[in-house]
């Protein structure tokens, strides 16, 4: 199947009983054992396994060429499975601009526990020279946030496997539209499901998709389901029903934030654009070789400073000033301000998550403040 017969069936079970066209959502917390003790439709209990989340899991799976899926409650709790699955004192490879989210957790809840070197993973030979004994993973953010910097999967994969590392690539920003890790080498594919997926910025999840369902992916699953966080049956629903549409949403994303790039590039105003689309990105040759389209996120830094900058953000109508992306709507943010004190974004940048309004609103939008 193509990926956008994909994204509509392969998340959907027509129910045995009621032969509903759209699969129901199953709210019980239990289910009835048969007479000998087992398990005759298949569960056992929520937190274990429910059939709308082995729906969701399904669809992502088939997305992204993996092999199987696990879905939590946050993108969080999906990156932190991976780090409780490590064994103590293992080494960590990660991006010098990585989600401060990730980044923090590591810093705060795993110190002591694991290691971590947070470097340019655009620079291929660094990434050899940081590899320890010790070393078990490398964690790639690709495109970034915010910066939309790329790293080379292909190329990074080929030292894990030379290494015998892990290799996970947080696709959030790209969506499964926009790039697909598994077919590029990685072995393990994140997705805060808040995001492109949901699109409709109603739900938080995440989730991981495997290549392989190796020993690794097994500790995985023991974190999922003793851990507990997973997500409700109605978030695994909504999220669900997102993606049926998630193909033709990601058309409009891309071609809007390909036109505002294009506008911010050219404005007086601006001092620089960070969108792979553009020939004037530093990777773009990257992106083209390694990404199906560009994806509909950008950031962009503001003459001015930082006070401009919070200007502009204060002053818009029909973008909201609000954390998040990969909704219908259009998100504008100051990220210096949430991302802490060792951040390396700059005081001026603004990121954009480029919605489905028309293109001349938003541009019209934006002119009128810059």
């Amino acid at each position: 199947m193509n990926i956008e017969t994909k994204a509509i069936h392969a998340g959907n079970k027509i129910d045995s009983d009621t032969k509903a066209a759209i699969q129901p959502i199953t709210l019980s917390s239990t289910f009835e054992r048969g007479e000998n003790g087992d398990y005759p439709g298949g569960y056992i209990y929520s937190r274990s396994d429910n059939p709308n989340r082995k729906s969701l899991e399904n669809v992502v799976t088939a997305l992204e060429n993996g092999a199987d899926a696990c879905a939590f409650a946050t993108g969080n709790a999906a990156g932190m499975s991976v780090f409780q699955a490590l064994e103590p004192g293992s080494h960590i490879i990660g991006p010098d601009d990585m989600y401060h989210g990730l980044r923090n957790q590591l810093k705060l809840m795993f110190k002591g526990i694991l290691t971590f070197d947070f470097i340019d993973l655009t620079d291929i030979e660094l990434i050899f020279n940081t590899i320890k004994r010790e070393t078990k993973l490398i964690w790639a953010e690709t495109p970034s946030n915010p910066l939309l910097k790329l790293c080379d999967i292909e190329a990074i994969a080929h030292i894990a496997k030379e290494h015998q590392l892990i290799f996970a690539v947080d696709n959030t920003f790209a969506s499964p539209m926009c790039q697909q890790p598994i077919s590029l080498g990685a072995d393990i594919v994140m997705h805060s499901t808040t995001k492109y997926l949901n699109g409709h910025s109603d739900v938080t999840g995440g989730i991981l998709v495997t290549k392989e369902k190796d020993s690794f992916w097994e500790k995985i699953k023991i974190v999922q389901g003793y851990g507990g966080a997973v997500p409700s049956p109605f978030d695994c629903y909504l999220v669900t029903r997102g993606i049926k549409t998630l193909p033709y949403r990601m058309r409009g994303h891309v071609a809007n934030a390909q036109a505002l790039a294009d506008f911010l590039e050219a404005h007086e105003s601006v001092e620089a654009v960070f969108y792979p689309g553009l020939k004037s990105h530093p990777q773009h040759d990257l992106a083209s070789k390694q990404m199906l389209s560009y994806g509909g996120m950008l950031s962009f830094l503001v003459k001015g400073g930082e006070d401009k900058a919070k200007e502009i953000v204060n002053n818009l109508k029909i973008f909201t000033q609000a954390t998040s992306l990969g909704g219908v709507e259009s998100l504008i943010e100051h990220r210096y301000s949430v991302e802490g004190p060792d951040t390396k974004t700059p005081k001026n940048l603004l990121r954009v998550s480029v919605g489905l309004e028309h293109i001349d609103d938003l541009i019209s939008d934006l002119e009128s403040v810059l």
